[in-house]
């Protein structure tokens, strides 16, 4: 603030008035530039705070990311100050789209961006609002800045009840006893405001005699206002203000006014949320007679109103009082906080138990006293950290919440406290001149003492470990004693609960001439930390036992497994066929798998091939697998039928010692006489046949797998082969990759096959080098039978 001196003209003159009320102009000038000036920075720091608890950042990190959404939206800072409070509670929104009453909406521009919109019109409304405190002076200050701008002639506010209705909070222009007459409007159909509410969007009334049939219009006549608007103002997590634009004037509203009120609508947001949807309490009111008696009260306390969305819930609290003492985050007290909101002074509370408290208090679960916490505060300007207990009560329909400061004395207390019951120790002191002593409460509860005995003395400390831990622990508290050697002992004592490992470290004070004084040290409970250590232990040499086991039973197998299923080196001729056989365990595991192969040549010269595959792996696996390969090589050499033995297998594996294994298993007879190939399966993949450079399945007949059921059905097929045929019999091994369709599997065998059938020796070793996964895979059995041809018999 300037001043110049009002000098008299003349000394002993009369003074110069013109001069005077020029100072006195300059200076009202000046007090209006600095109340607008503080007033725009309460807004900015309102923002901020908004932001700071939506991201979660630091002010100027706010402040920062304000001027980036208002350089970006094409605003000044202001305005983007009050669109960001109008959007406290809810993800950002897009402006309310606009249409009339019978026509679809289009997405209108943010606030100053569209090319309709007057930016300059808008700044200078967005520096007005910062002098609002009320929705009649929102209401007001409107009417002023719409009237040139649009022709704006009367100006109403209305906020959605709990209950569905509307309330009139704000208006200007339309005479009280319109405004008694409509200050409540029940949930009913027909008005104009509660449709744009309910439907999110604008309504434009700009045919009296059309709208008249739509809606019951206001007015004493409503002829008065022949166009109106009503638009939807977000100020929570969806639109629950309508702002009503009333003309004079006939005919509808210019794509560019259009424009203009949206963002207008918009930019209203930041007011209403500031000072709420609802009219202020009167005078004389409970908020007015509390905040009489906290004015004197000398600890920091607010009375609160619940601030509720349309669908009831509690989205904020209204501060409607507040003692002198009592200080935002931004250093606003007392009753500079009356009239704002809860999260907006302390953002950080919105991630508070505190928060929930208030919550409950209100849904009558009593009151809510919090745990000590931290927080900063402004303090002469200056922010400094404090640890604070915070408590909450109802008072009719709102609450009031009251802090606690603790003295520094309080906090080193607290914060002891929390070290001990964190790690799970306390502290011991000893006077050995005395022999008294002294513990927290925290060693008495890991002892399990009473406190009513009293303290243990030092000499009596040994005597509480097991017996065969009591000579070292006795020994190390003796030279403590006698010389001063700290020592850090582990000791067992027996609880309720069983043993307790624990650990005594203590130290000793000496007097000048160096001897012990003094003894003071902690008590620490080990038990869940040795417990974790002795069960690691246990598992360890568990899993080492089990290793061994399954180490000795893989090998025992594996022995057993070639004893029983020789692997010849060389093919083998059987009935004038070329015969190759490759077996390819697992890579992965302990386990030994179950499949397994047969070619034998016949009595009467036919030859016999069967590759099955027993479900499991083991020391079972390869049990069954022995029983099914002898038995069935003994069925078919007896006369028993491909289909009979099948049969007989089903049945034999039904009534084993497993009862719930089962196999898959295929069986083949090659006639050299007719080239004749009969053969069966159970649940097995079908063979490959490859002939010509083509390779194709054989067609499976009926076969189920053995050990499903006791009445299964088995069918054989026939196939004649030709010189220069290739057979494959395989297990799934072979074909399975984890991830994958069997049928892929497949259809990769018989690309590979036709591919290797003609290129050169050793084409079943280059099969299962292009066919198997490296990843990882099951065991694979293959019999590749090749047919001679003419030339090479």
């Amino acid at each position: 603030m300037t001043s110049e001196p009002a000098l008299p003209a003349e000394s002993g003159g009369v003074p110069d008035l013109a001069a005077l009320t020029r100072v006195v102009a300059r200076q009202r000038a000046e007090m209006d530039r600095l109340q607008d000036l503080a007033a725009t920075s309460a807004v900015l720091e309102r923002a901020k705070g908004a932001l700071m608890a939506q991201l979660g950042c630091s002010p100027d990190a706010a402040q920062e990311e304000l001027q980036q959404r208002a350089t970006a939206g094409q605003r000044t800072l202001l305005e983007e100050c009050w669109i960001s409070l109008g959007s406290l509670s809810a993800q950002p929104h897009s402006t309310p789209k606009r249409a009339s009453a019978g026509t679809p909406a289009r997405e209108t521009t943010p606030a100053s961006a569209a090319d309709g919109i007057d930016a300059a019109a808008l700044g200078r409304l967005s520096r007005a609002l910062v002098r609002v405190g009320t929705a009649h002076d929102l209401a007001r200050c409107l009417l002023e800045r719409l009237a040139p701008d649009v022709g704006a002639d009367a100006v109403m506010i209305f906020a959605r009840l709990p209950g569905g209705g509307l309330e009139l909070t704000g208006h200007t222009g339309i005479g009280e006893a319109l405004a008694d007459q409509w200050s409540r409007v029940p949930p009913v159909s027909g008005i104009a405001a509660l449709d744009a509410l309910a439907a999110q969007q604008p309504r434009w009334l700009e045919d009296l005699r059309e709208d008249g049939k739509r809606y019951q219009l206001i007015g004493d006549p409503p002829e008065r206002w022949p166009s109106r608007a009503w638009l939807p103002v977000v100020t929570g997590e969806s639109a629950d203000v309508v702002l009503g634009i009333l003309r004079r004037r006939e005919g509808v509203f210019p794509p560019r006014v259009r424009e203009h009120l949206l963002a207008v609508a918009q930019l209203c947001a930041g007011p209403l949320r500031t000072f709420g949807t609802r009219p202020a309490p009167a005078a004389g009111t409970v908020g007015d007679a509390v905040q009489t008696v906290l004015d004197r009260l000398p600890v920091a306390a607010v009375l609160l109103a619940p601030l509720r969305s349309a669908s009831g819930h509690v989205e904020d609290f209204r501060v409607d009082a507040a003692t002198s003492v009592t200080s935002d985050a931004v250093g606003r007290s007392g009753r500079e906080l009356v009239g704002l909101r809860f999260l907006e002074c302390w953002p950080e509370i919105a991630h508070d138990p505190l928060w929930d408290g208030c919550l409950g208090v209100l849904a009558g679960e009593g009151t809510y006293e919090s745990e000590p916490f931290a927080r900063q505060q402004m303090v002469s300007g200056v922010s400094e950290l404090a640890t604070y207990s915070a408590r909450v009560a109802r008072l009719d329909d709102g609450l009031v919440v009251s802090w606690v400061r603790h003295d520094p004395s309080d906090r080193q207390e607290q914060r002891l406290a929390d070290v001990q019951r964190l790690g799970n120790l306390g502290w011991a002191t000893w006077n050995l001149d005395t022999g008294e002593g002294n513990w927290s409460s925290q060693v008495f509860a890991i002892l399990e003492r009473d406190p009513a005995r009293g303290v243990v003395p030092l000499s009596g400390v040994p005597r509480l470990a097991l017996p065969e831990d009591v000579p070292t622990l006795a020994r190390a508290i003796g030279e403590l004693v006698r010389h001063g050697r700290a020592c850090d002992v582990p000791f067992r004592v027996v609880t309720r609960d069983g043993i307790r490992h624990l650990r005594v470290v203590c130290e000793a004070v000496t007097d000048a001439h160096g001897t012990p004084v003094e003894v003071h040290g902690f008590v620490q409970d080990l038990t869940a930390q040795r417990s974790a250590e002795l069960a690691l232990v246990a598992s360890e040499r568990a899993m080492l036992t089990q290793h061994g086991v399954l180490e000795a039973e893989r090998l025992v197998a594996a022995r057993l497994q070639d004893a029983l299923l020789p692997l010849p080196k060389q093919p083998v001729q059987l009935a004038g066929l070329r015969v190759d056989i490759a077996y390819l365990p697992a890579q992965s595991g302990l386990s030994v798998g179950g499949d397994w192969f047969s070619a034998i040549e016949l009595p009467d010269g036919d030859a016999l091939f069967v590759v099955g595959d027993v479900a499991g792996h083991g020391m079972g696996a390869v049990a069954s697998m022995a029983l099914l390969r002898f038995t069935a090589k003994g069925m078919v050499i007896t006369g028993s039928s491909l289909t009979g033995a099948l049969d007989r297998l089903n049945a034999l594996l039904l009534h084993s010692r497993d009862p719930h294994g089962s196999a898959t298993l295929v069986l083949a007879r090659y006639s050299p006489r007719e080239r004749r190939l009969e053969w069966a399966q159970a649940g097995h993949p079908p063979p490959l046949l490859v002939r010509g450079g083509e390779a194709h399945y054989l067609e499976r007949p009926f076969g189920m797998l053995l050990g499903a059921t006791d009445s299964p059905r088995y069918e054989a097929a026939e196939c004649r082969l030709e010189p220069g045929d290739r057979l494959l019999f395989y297990t799934d091994g072979l074909v399975e990759r984890p991830a994958e369709s069997i049928d892929r599997g497949l259809e990769r065998l018989a690309r590979a096959s036709a591919h290797h059938v003609t290129t050169g020796p050793a084409p079943l070793e280059r099969l299962l080098g292009g066919m198997l996964d490296p990843g990882g895979r099951d065991d694979v059995c293959v019999l590749d039978i090749q047919v001679p041809t003419d030339t090479e018999r």
